[in-house]
């Protein structure tokens, strides 16, 4: 496949930086106006974490069933779609007469961003020669930084100020100009979507799904996604019992600093790693500083939490640059298989991180945090070992997908 002129590639990848950053505006905006929720229905602390854990569920569930998608109509029209899906499921939202709808609403949203994401990414790369996906994989990532970043500030304010509704019936409104202007911005990939049938397409997704060398991708890196999602999620509850003379707001503002720095880390860490050679060990090492880090997390000062924010942050950004670049050198992959390869690392980490994060909570409970936060950093660590079982990047043959 012929990837499209310099300028055309520009284009289309300003289009899906957008799309992916209003995309994860719509993943942490609720959050931020969860307080305003709990005023106006009176709602428990479970009954919220329930609202939380419906957008995961779905999120989680649908990434294969994404990959199929993308598999049998295209990468195209399935991100497309996805955002379409999305900001439906976002403006319903918006009018939940209660905590049950409201959970209802943010599983179908959820589903929704499952299909998005690894298809919008198997897009970005099927634009872009090998060589030059480092950066722009990690560009895309760090489309998602920005918009969560924005959404944490953003979401409460416009909370305050139009009331919770409002603010999600703008990220919603944001979703649905997001999918028009990626309809009419991004060009056509020719000879998408193959399997034509059930049939077809199952066998089509066999090599994929039992793919050892992915699965060993997948488990040696979901300790990584854990340790990430606990420090941006647990870390404000944990600061406001252990440094309650911060200031919450100053609490808050560490983990946001954690998210804005994978800006820069997933640019970066993409273009460092693709000229590495060996993307697993670079992978391996960034995983060890991670952490590394994590572990300082419960004897750390707030100069030097906000110093180990950033610098968690720009490995955070790295890690997943290099993680979704991988599997583009992987010889049994095509161009049509790489978004179900991609919803398989997904679908892994999202249960196993969301497990853990379970885990953390309790330890946290039993035994206090530091034993809390030196878990988190062992189970960061400790899996990177099947790392061995994925084939090496070093000197690889241009990847498949780049010419099927």
């Amino acid at each position: 496949m012929r990837t499209p002129a310099p300028r055309s590639r520009g284009v289309a990848l300003g289009a899906l930086f957008l799309a992916r950053t209003v995309y994860a505006f719509n993943w942490y905006d609720i959050g931020a106006v969860l307080p305003l929720v709990r005023s106006d229905w009176g709602s428990g602390a479970t009954e919220l974490a329930l609202v939380l854990a419906a957008f995961l569920l779905g999120a989680a569930i649908f990434q294969l069933p994404a990959g199929l998608a993308a598999m049998r109509w295209g990468n195209r029209a399935t991100s497309i779609a996805a955002l379409v899906v999305m900001a439906v499921f976002t403006l319903a939202s918006a009018a939940s007469p209660n905590w049950v709808v409201l959970a209802a609403t943010r599983f179908g949203a959820g589903a929704g961003a499952a299909f998005f994401f690894a298809p919008a990414l198997g897009l970005a790369t099927s634009y872009f020669p090998p060589g030059t996906r480092g950066p722009v994989i990690g560009l895309f990532n760090a489309g998602f930084s920005l918009g969560s970043g924005i959404s944490l500030v953003a979401g409460a304010s416009l909370g305050l100020l139009i009331g919770w509704p409002g603010a999600l019936a703008i990220g919603g409104l944001l979703l649905a100009a997001g999918a028009g202007i990626a309809a009419v911005l991004l060009p056509r990939v020719p000879n998408e979507g193959s399997p034509s049938g059930a049939r077809d397409l199952w066998r089509a997704s066999v090599p994929v799904l039992r793919s050892r060398p992915l699965w060993a991708l997948a488990l040696g890196t979901s300790g990584l996604w854990a340790a990430f999602y606990v420090a941006a999620q647990s870390y404000p509850l944990y600061a406001t019992r252990a440094h309650p003379a911060w200031g919450i707001v100053l609490i808050a503002a560490i983990p946001t600093a954690m998210i804005f720095a994978e800006i820069a880390g997933g640019p970066i860490g993409g273009w460092l790693g693709e000229r590495r050679g060996e993307l697993r060990w670079t992978l391996a090492v960034w995983g060890i500083v991670a952490g590394a880090l994590v572990v300082l997390v419960p004897f750390l000062s707030l100069a030097a939490s906000w110093g180990t924010f950033v610098l968690l942050g720009f490995a955070d950004g790295a890690v997943f640059a290099v993680l979704y670049l991988l599997p583009t050198y992987f010889r049994h992959l095509g161009r049509s298989e790489f978004p179900l390869a991609l919803a398989l690392l997904n679908s892994i980490q999202i249960f196993v991180g969301g497990g853990f994060a379970v885990l953390f909570a309790l330890v946290a409970a039993r035994y206090g945090y530091t034993d809390a936060w030196w878990l988190t950093g062992a189970f960061a660590v400790a899996p990177l070992p099947l790392l061995a079982w994925v084939p090496s990047s070093r000197g690889a043959a241009v990847p498949k997908f780049v010419s099927d």
